[in-house]
């Protein structure tokens, strides 16, 4: 089936305090909304479309032709927000993904296989779920007596409850993306009742599940197998917790595929890093950018390689080196600077 996928990126951060937009700030080596971007071109030929809002020109600037943009000039919620890829999108494709900018940990497989669900299914809706805690502020999968799901119930819902007890302590829980019949989505989302949220009126994206179950279409969940491909990124510290899970996913990446890393907790590299086989990382090193670092090698302690390419066999301790190629069994003399 032809996809399309639509990156809500219209939310100012305002937690953030800063001058710039949340989502053009850097966490695993890129801006947030690079993330995302690079994964949604890897599975399809149809251009991303980014749901901008006013401020939007540093997005425009990071992917110019790359990617179609829609102006989402008043925010009213994610329902709305959605609704603004309509005219970009109807007819274009089989199916839509919709899924936030500032989850940059969300791998290709993971949406491939919510793809995949919902062509098997013909669903229309298949959505991603989580495994989380009773503190988590993630809106609850309710599922009925046959486990089809029923409604998605947030968090402010669920309290006014009778059985909030119960309900709050569903592990399960809504991630936030989803993939749609695209024909059933633009049928259906001008239909999205208009709430009242903390912020004021509001179109929410979760509605459009109570309406597939309405209808009868089916909605289907598939919960990740990673918890943190759904971690957001919406203050400084959230951003921390998201960087600490890149270096993470690189680390025990690299360390299953031959490469020894002495301390993980002192050893950062950027997901676009390539390192061979048998070569060792000391602490205090950071590999960044599109650095490849060949084979038999040693790095660090206290090395900063950026955006270079390490032939085999070299040995770079305690230096920085950057934008350059060194040969096969270069040693690098400690307290080095080397820049192109």
């Amino acid at each position: 089936m032809s996809l399309a996928i639509v990156i809500l990126a219209a939310g100012q951060g305002s937690r953030m305090l800063s001058k710039k937009q949340k989502i053009l700030h850097a966490v695993g080596g890129k801006p947030m909304v690079q993330h995302l971007f690079d994964t949604a071109v890897s599975l399809t030929l149809i251009p991303p479309v980014l749901i901008i809002g006013k401020g939007g020109d540093g997005v425009k600037q990071l992917f110019g032709s790359r990617a179609q943009y829609a102006l989402q000039e008043e925010q009213l919620g994610t329902g709305h927000a959605t609704q603004m890829a309509k005219p970009l999108l109807a007819g274009q494709a089989e199916q839509v993904i919709v899924t936030y900018a500032d989850m940059p940990l969300l791998q290709a497989h993971t949406l491939q296989k919510l793809a995949d669900l919902q062509t098997e299914t013909g669903a229309a809706v298949a959505m991603l779920s989580v495994m989380g805690s009773p503190e988590s502020t993630f809106g609850r999968v309710v599922r009925d007596e046959n486990g089809r799901v029923a409604e998605i119930l947030e968090v402010a819902q669920a309290k006014r409850r009778p059985n909030a007890t119960e309900l709050l302590a569903i592990r399960e829980q809504n991630a936030g993306v989803y993939c749609f019949a695209a024909d059933w989505l633009w049928n259906n989302i001008d239909k999205l009742p208009l709430r009242q949220a903390r912020s004021g009126p509001e179109y929410y994206l979760t509605d459009m599940i109570e309406l597939a179950v309405q209808q009868n279409r089916g909605v289907e969940a598939t919960a990740t197998e990673d918890a943190d491909e759904c971690l957001g990124a919406g203050t400084r510290p959230e951003m921390v917790v998201v960087e600490k899970a890149f270096r993470r996913r690189a680390n025990n990446r690299w360390l299953a595929q031959g490469v020894t890393i002495v301390d993980s907790d002192s050893t950062y590299i950027d997901p676009d890093v390539t390192i061979g086989q048998d070569t060792i990382i000391w602490p205090n090193s950071y590999l960044q950018g599109q650095t490849a670092v060949g084979e038999d090698c040693i790095i660090g302690p206290n090395a900063i390689l950026r955006n270079t390419a390490v032939g085999n066999g070299c040995h770079i301790e305690q230096a920085v080196v950057e934008g350059v190629i060194l040969a096969p069994g270069t040693a690098v003399e400690p307290f080095t600077v080397i820049k192109n």
